[in-house]
């Protein structure tokens, strides 16, 4: 198979090149790749080359094709997994494969033919090995793209825990029916974490959601609204923290005074964290779920609240495989709704620059269309994109109709109407 892809040579060293993939083995899986959404670690390893930890040394002569959260189709299955995979199969890829030996390695940082920002790859026998070749039965392929982030969600909600007096068992998962609080929460990762606050197995009788920025608020509002949380049986409050002369006492006072059973930190900031800790009730559990990147990260916590009130910390990264199966499980059903990951949009084309510059743009996720040609445009940009330009006319149709979020729809328009790469 003749593929184009995104290949890394070394730091800042990207390609857009053909390439012709190699007969599969009787251990890999041949496929094509429909989607692949750009991660914040697919900077890292651009910008560090063979300085990754993921990254092969002799990648300047060996190079990878990076992406890791992407989703496609099967084309070709090699005798070893017939049966259990069949050409015309959507999939996902969950790329903390943690083989024995080569930890570190991972697809889209460390394989040759197997990586997502491409049109095509070959699924290496280790992803194989380690039973990482997912099945996707939803519509969407930007879904199963997403599902790899929102398992992170998934694995910080199944990574809480909580202990009865006296004794020392665990109980695993949020409290159900307890007081919940995503502090910064109303950025991308903010709303899939509500999402799976309203639709997962365990639900908060109380969800807080603070942030210190009234629009980013009024936009989480209109997408997971109290009156539809109240449906599923949970009383979700928007908070100004950036309003309050004392967000402590005032968040507190939300619970009755008994503070909050899970609370999640979605932002790097060491006062956000020091006010985790502080509204906790007697045995609360503080995810920090927002990764620093500073190695020498410190923030105030009270460890009289440790002993005496059972205070606990936990730090989540990434989700495993269960956790994405839960999720592209729960996205086939409708339960869950990545698309609040979703700010842009582009062809394979604009993912070099995209990759190399992805902290200085604003916004969440960044998706491509392997097969399209198009610039990464904002969802948000459509309408004003639309008055010279019939193609994204439609688009803007389309996404305004859905509160600005991306949809099947918006997708097929895509793989119909945007200009297919030349390769």
């Amino acid at each position: 198979m003749k593929v184009l892809a995104l290949r890394l040579y070394g730091a800042d060293d990207l390609r857009l090149e053909a390439a012709e993939l190699p007969a599969i083995a009787e251990d890999e899986v041949l496929a094509t790749i429909v989607t692949n959404s750009i991660c914040m670690s697919d900077h890292k390893a651009a910008a560090q080359g063979a300085a990754h930890k993921r990254v092969p040394d002799n990648v300047a002569v060996n190079p990878v094709i990076i992406g890791h959260e992407f989703s496609g189709v099967i084309e070709a299955v090699g005798a070893k997994y017939k049966g259990k995979f069949e050409p015309g199969m959507k999939y996902s890829i969950q790329p903390a494969i943690f083989y024995p030996g080569r930890e570190m390695d991972a697809p889209g940082y460390s394989f040759p033919y197997c990586g997502g920002q491409s049109t095509g790859c070959i699924i290496a026998r280790e992803v194989l090995e380690r039973d990482c070749l997912l099945p996707y039965n939803g519509e969407g392929f930007y879904e199963a793209s997403l599902s790899e982030p929102m398992s992170c969600i998934v694995g910080a909600f199944r990574a809480q825990y909580h202990f009865s007096a006296g004794s020392y068992e665990h109980q695993m998962g949020i409290v159900e029916g307890g007081n919940m609080a995503i502090l910064a929460g109303a950025g991308p990762m903010g709303l899939g974490a509500i999402d799976y606050a309203l639709h997962g197995p365990r639900k908060p009788r109380l969800l807080i959601v603070t942030d210190i920025d009234q629009a980013r608020l009024n936009r989480a509002a209109s997408i997971h609204t109290p009156e539809s949380a109240r449906k599923c049986g949970v009383d979700l409050r928007y908070f100004n923290t950036a309003n309050s002369s004392n967000p402590v006492d005032d968040l507190k006072a939300l619970t009755g005074g008994k503070g909050y059973d899970d609370a999640y930190v979605f932002a790097p900031v060491a006062p956000v964290i020091e006010q985790g800790s502080r509204i906790l009730g007697d045995n609360g559990c503080l995810n920090f779920f927002a990764g620093p990147s500073k190695t020498d990260f410190f923030a105030p916590i009270n460890f009289y609240d440790v002993h005496y009130a059972s205070h606990h910390i936990v730090g989540t990264s990434g989700g495993n495989t269960e956790d994405m199966r839960i999720s592209l499980d729960m996205m086939a059903k409708g339960e869950l709704n990545p698309t609040v990951f979703i700010t842009h949009v582009g062809g394979i084309d604009s993912a070099a620059d995209t990759t190399k510059n992805l902290p200085g743009i604003p916004g969440g996720k960044k998706l491509v269309y392997t097969g399209k040609s198009m610039p990464m445009q904002a969802i948000d940009d459509f309408p004003k994109l639309g008055e010279t330009d019939p193609f994204y006319a439609g688009l803007a149709e389309i996404t305004e109709s859905n509160n600005r979020l991306w949809s099947v729809e918006a997708e097929n328009y895509v793989l119909k109407n945007a200009k297919d790469i030349q390769y």
